[in-house]
């Protein structure tokens, strides 16, 4: 008997094709890390997403598991290498929602340069403000995509009809530039950018890459966009920067603790001032949790467990 179970919520699509393969597809969207643990012995496929660090104690127990599939992107949970010694392959699927991050990631911008989410409020509060709240276009414009894997190729492919320069900064990818994106260092980035997204993993290379050593060295002002993983911005620097106007607004998909009902004081201090904020839009790290994505993560993550 194969042996699968599935710790994330998940389209019905991939219980339905692990079943038609012969599998036991085992439900389990709130499972326990110690559930998980008593449970994980004889499986032979784990479907995972961020909610339960996948760690060498665990990976102990899992004498059967012969793999590990990741919905969606970004596998600092999962102790890949450590996966890896024992045979277990590891598998992600952020083709399935790299449009759905793209689109949200300009839907934020745009949604910030146009102060649509603070007019709309000043409306519901009685007031009529046209001249406060002129947009700024986004056309003419340089953005700066800072990593250009699935989602910030799929980010820098909506912005093609807006007329702006790409700048793009990849440690370690080369050879991407053409005559619209143009491959430049971290630096230029920093400085020439009118937007910085960030499109990156979270490693310990990455962790608070937005830093007060990173706001410092702007130049533009530009408005500043996480849909990564909070953990790669500093929210502390994140609000010095808005109060100093170092940057011209931020959207965050992301936060660096994502639980609020476990915040010290300092951290709902933090939250509950940029949330006043006229210039600050954050939303629940749905930027690649669409209808359309959540079938498409599942589709991808299984035309590659069939091909191992």
């Amino acid at each position: 008997m194969k042996k699968v179970i599935i710790t994330t919520p998940a389209h019905y699509f991939l219980i339905e094709q692990l079943q038609h393969k012969s599998y036991v597809a085992l439900y389990e969207p709130t499972i326990t890390y110690n559930e998980l643990s008593q449970q994980i012995k004889d499986c032979e496929g784990l479907i995972v997403s961020t909610r339960l660090p996948i760690d060498k104690p665990l990976l102990d127990k899992a004498v059967k598991l012969k793999w590990i599939g990741r919905l969606g992107s970004g596998m600092e949970l999962i102790d890949v290498e450590y996966a890896a010694a024992k045979g277990i392959h590891c598998i992600s699927s952020p083709e399935g929602n790299r449009n759905a991050v793209a689109e949200h990631t300009l839907g934020m911008l745009l949604n910030l340069m146009h102060k649509i989410a603070h007019s709309n409020k000043e409306i519901i509060n009685g007031l009529w403000n046209r001249d406060a709240n002129r947009g700024t276009e986004l056309s003419g414009k340089t953005v700066g995509i800072i990593g250009f894997g699935n989602t910030g190729t799929a980010f820098a492919t909506l912005l093609h009809s807006f007329n702006l320069n790409i700048l793009v900064y990849d440690k370690y990818k080369t050879g991407f530039g053409n005559n619209v994106i143009h491959e430049v260092s971290l630096q230029q980035i920093l400085e020439q950018a009118d937007v910085i997204s960030l499109h990156i993993p979270l490693t310990q290379e990455t962790a608070h890459l937005a830093n007060n050593h990173f706001f410092s060295q702007l130049k533009r002002k530009p408005y500043f966009i996480n849909t990564s993983r909070g953990k790669i911005h500093d929210t502390a620097a994140i609000i010095e920067a808005l109060k100093n106007n170092t940057i011209a607004g931020a959207a965050l998909d992301v936060l660096e603790n994502e639980r609020l009902d476990t915040y010290t004081n300092v951290e709902q201090q933090n939250i509950q001032w940029l949330l006043q904020q006229p210039n600050v839009i954050i939303t629940p790290h749905i930027a690649g949790y669409s209808h359309e994505s959540f079938y498409l993560m599942s589709k991808v993550l299984l035309d590659k467990l069939f091909l191992i």
